[in-house]
Order: C-alpha cells, then structure tokens, then sequence
C-alpha cells in the first residue's frame, strides 16, 4: 500500500496542488493521500474521496532559541551568496538602523555569520535549529499526527516557510523520504535559506536546477529532477475556459476597445502602483485609439489601498483577485489567503482577452507571454526620485534574465511608457520570438501533462 504524505502550505501551494490536476493524478498512483494542511481543514470541504485525508497543522510559532539558529542560519546564507543582488539586497536590509535589545541580538547573529557562513557552518546552524524544536509541544503533536499513518514520502509544495522546520524535522527524524518543489522563479537567486533540506526536489527548469546546485552544493544532482510548474496548469486546462462575451461582460468592458491590464504588485514592494496607474490612464485619455483599463491587485491583499484612486477616476474597471482570508491569527496572515476556481477563470480570461499587460517586474509577466501578449515593465523609482525603489529589481539575478532576453520592454519613466505603449500597439507580436524563448529557459516542460508528470516522479520516489 502507497501512501503519500502532501504538504499543503498556503493559498499559492492550495493553487498550484489542489485546483490543478495534481490530487487526480496522484489519486491514479497512490492507494491513500494525506494532506497536512497549513490551512484551515474547512479550505478543503470541496474534496470529497475516502482515499484523501485532510490533516490540519497546528500553527508553529518560534520560540528565542528557535528564533536565534533560524536566523543566524538565514543570515550565513546569505553572507555566502552575497553576489547575488537580490540576496545581497536583503541581506543590507535586513541589519537593524537602532539598538533596541532586538536589533542588538540581530547585529550579534550578523557578526557571528559575517565571520562563520561555509556551507558547513550554515549546515551546523540548522542542525541546532532542528534540535531546539525537540522539546515544544508543536513539535510533539506532529510526531503524534504523522505517526497515525505514516505516508511512504512526504511532498512538500514549498521550500521556504520557516513555520514547517520543525515538521520537517519530524518528518526526518523517522526517516521518510522528503521532497519539496521549488516554489517559485525567485526563490533560489533572491530569497533566503531554504527552512531545510530535503531528500529530493522538483524544479522548474534545467536552470532553476543550476541555481540549485550552485546555492545549495551539498544537494546531488541525482536529487534534483525538472518537472516545470503547477502554477501554470490551468491555462490548459478547460475547466478555466471563459469566453470572449462573457469576459467583457463580466468586468464591464468595451469589446470596441483594445484592454491594457494592469497588474498590481503586492503592498511591501508596489508602493508605485498607483503612479504608474495614473500614467496609464493619462495615456489612455490622450490617445487617439480606443482604450481601456483593467487594474488587476495583488492576491496578497485586498485593495483597500486603491480606494481613492477608484474614486478619482471611475472608468478604471477593477479586478479584486477572489482569495478568502481563511483565518487572521497566523505568523503569515498573508499566506492564508485562498483562491477561489472563479478567480482562476478570471485570470486566465484577463490573461486571454487583454490587449497588453504593464506590471513592474512581476512573475504576471511570464503568465501573459504564455498567452503571446506583450508585456511592459514600469520601474519609476530609483534611491534618487522620492519613489520606492523598483528600478533595483532590474538587477535581481531572475529579472535580469528577463530583462536581457529582450521579453518585455522597460519603461523607468512615463515618458518611455508613453512611447513604448504607442510602439507595441502598433505591432503587438514583435517580441513573440523573444518571449518563447525565455519561457523555454524558465519552465523546462509542457504545461500539459505537468501534474501527472509530478505524480509519476512521486511515484518512484516513493517505491
């Protein structure tokens, strides 16, 4: 009997895992599922077989000492791999500007990492973190939950959430096989320590694979296997389709008008959003086509920071992404929210039917060249002009591929937005060539077919 353990971390992991085709596929392989939620258990009252339980985590929160090897563990990291700009961003971010008792703390870690970050000693830090959960109670509740009925491998559909380290650990500690998927373009180049390692891992592309190796050069490249990304699935898949009429109809559009999307980031870094907005809107009232707006928000949030904007100006048609926040009492409030299969639809459908996307920098930019539309990212701000900073993202070792491919046009102005906008307008397939080539380079298989592809690997892994 095959049993497969499956980590479902947040509302992306719930996208990418539960309304693909993933949990189909593997139900074709596996006797029995388990699921460990990082959500609440309700989030899965629409999956209805015996063969699938649903297991809810209780919600890890670190204590000091947990708290202190995480973190020198992290910061190690980073010290190492400070030629990345994205890492090396984050990492001068991350030091304190005051001495509460806090930062202190914060500056003593920098120090000890400044001095001992080999992989070796990274390796080391995360050995002690892994110790330090031996006694907590969480801790001790999921070696209680696994036991029940111990899974043949456990997949986790993340490699970062620092909550999971000591499921994790469990997890080690009785010797089942672990895998985990990469999670995203960026996560290896610009972000953090992973929360651990893993016997096994999935990624995107024969890139993502070299990233792998070069930022984590203990992993085997045995260990490593390229399966592409769930998270573009259902563009393929036709429980998604929405048509043309229904559309326009839908977001109140003109289908005279040819539709400029654009897609918001997330508030920690879209401080930008609405001047960028505001350019657009500007173009469009100048212009001599037909135009109209389609202000997509970031899933993370809930555009309440929009709210003026909608107020000035009334004609900007609006996509609030339908992501229910599940619970508010979590370390990662922002991680609870999940998607719904209309805003699936809705996506896809704005992905489809829009004319052209402008978003700054964003992994939106990879979704609409899957559907041959062009992309302009707007980066106004630089640590001269007042604005956020978002011309810095250029730099990060992921966009900067993009950047270079010559897949979307940079506009660091309205000026240059006005003039790149008109351009493309005029022959929106002029970076097609460019675009397939970058997607081949970033996701190195079919979109169809990638869940079964998962499960097969799963499969053997587990055997």
């Amino acid at each position: 009997m095959k049993i497969l353990g499956i980590v479902i971390t947040d509302g992306v992991g719930y996208r990418n895992f539960i309304l693909s085709n993933f949990i189909n596929e593997c139900l074709l392989k596996f006797d029995e599922i388990i699921i460990y939620s990082g959500l609440p258990k309700n989030c899965f009252n629409d999956i209805d077989n015996q063969k699938i339980q649903i297991k809810e985590l209780d919600i890890f929160r670190e204590h000091k000492v947990n708290w202190i090897f995480r973190k020198l563990k992290e910061v190690a990291h980073m010290y190492l791999h400070r030629s990345s700009y994205g890492i090396n961003n984050n990492l001068v971010r991350g030091y304190p500007a005051n001495n509460s008792l806090r930062s202190l703390q914060i500056k003593f870690i920098y120090l000890i990492a400044y001095f001992f970050h080999s992989e070796k000693s990274i390796c080391f830090y995360e050995k002690l973190q892994f110790k330090s959960f031996n006694k907590n109670k969480i801790t001790i509740g999921y070696m209680k939950l696994l036991s029940e009925n111990l899974p043949n491998s456990i997949f986790f559909t993340h490699q970062r959430p620092p909550y999971l380290a000591p499921f994790l650990a469990v997890v080690n500690k009785v010797n089942l096989k672990s895998i985990s998927f990469i999670f995203s373009w960026d996560n290896l180049a610009s972000k953090g320590r992973m929360l651990g390692r893993f016997d096994h891992y999935f990624v995107w592309s024969n890139l993502m694979k070299k990233e792998m190796l070069h930022f984590y050069p203990s992993t085997k490249p045995k260990d490593i296997t390229i399966v592409g990304t769930p998270q573009f699935e259902p563009y393929v898949m036709k429980a998604y389709a929405i048509d043309k009429i229904s559309f326009f109809k839908k977001f109140e559009l003109n289908p005279a008008k040819k539709t400029i999307c654009y897609s918001c980031a997330d508030a920690g870094i879209g401080g930008n959003d609405p001047v960028h907005i505001e350019s657009i809107i500007k173009f469009i009232k100048q212009s001599e086509q037909d135009l109209q707006l389609l202000v997509r928000t970031s899933p993370a949030e809930d555009g309440i920071r929009f709210n003026d904007i909608k107020l000035k100006y009334l004609d900007i048609k609006w996509n609030i992404p339908k992501w229910k926040l599940s619970r508010a009492n979590h370390v990662e409030t922002w991680s609870q929210r999940v998607p719904t299969k209309e805003d699936i639809s809705d996506l896809k459908s704005i992905l489809k039917f829009s004319d052209l996307n402008i978003n700054m920098c964003s992994t939106m930019s990879l979704d609409f060249m899957l559907f041959d539309k062009p992309v302009i990212n707007t980066v106004y701000g630089n640590v001269n002009n007042g604005l956020y900073d978002d011309q810095k993202f250029l730099n990060y070792d992921h966009y900067k591929k993009v950047v270079e491919s010559g897949a979307v046009v940079i506009a660091h102005n309205e000026t240059e937005l006005f003039f790149e906008i008109n351009k493309i307008l005029e022959n929106p397939t002029s970076r097609v060539d460019q675009q397939n080539n970058l997607l081949k380079l970033q996701i190195g298989k079919p979109l169809e077919g990638t869940s079964e592809r998962i499960a097969n690997v799963l499969y053997k892994l587990s055997s």
